[in-house]
């Protein structure tokens, strides 16, 4: 099986290969800065499916998990902070290349990208489409990996 780090290098060269033939194609074009986020939501994502097993995607994402529930704790928002508990340990029920490894969790898992910024801060969803769709992209070249490699 691929390691985090093919992981994340196959989520950035999918993800720069797709922004790149957008761009080429003139369906879509955005500033670097902007391709470099969505390339890293990409990576990140890449990482994801691999948070049911003790890995560097799990450290990750156990750490940035543990910041934002602390925020919202710190902040009173013990309803927030509630839920984002609860659907933290998701991943742990299941085995390894569970459902995090289906291709209805990659579409399911990065959708707070796309609703939760028109829920809380009344953004129009399409504006975050964008993120969605990178992150998405990055989920999916994990599992595109993991099938190549499967053995």
């Amino acid at each position: 099986m691929p390691g985090y780090r093919a992981h994340v290098f196959g989520g950035t060269l999918i993800a720069g290969g797709a922004l790149g033939l957008l761009a080429w194609a003139g369906l879509y074009a955005a500033s670097l800065e902007y391709a470099l986020v969505l390339v890293c939501i990409a990576a990140l994502a890449a990482l994801f499916p691999d948070v049911d097993t003790d890995s560097k995607g799990q450290h990750l994402f156990y750490g940035v998990l543990f910041v934002i529930d602390l925020g919202l704790i710190v902040t009173e928002r013990y309803f927030w902070a509630a839920l984002l508990g609860l659907f933290a340990m998701l991943p742990a029920i299941g085995r390894h290349r569970g459902w995090t490894h289906t291709w209805w969790a990659m579409l399911l898992v990065p959708l707070p990208l796309l609703l939760l910024p028109a829920y809380v801060f009344g953004a129009q969803w399409q504006a975050f489409a964008p993120y969605y769709l990178a992150a998405v992209t990055g989920y999916g070249s994990h599992l595109l990996l993991d099938g190549f490699f499967k053995g």
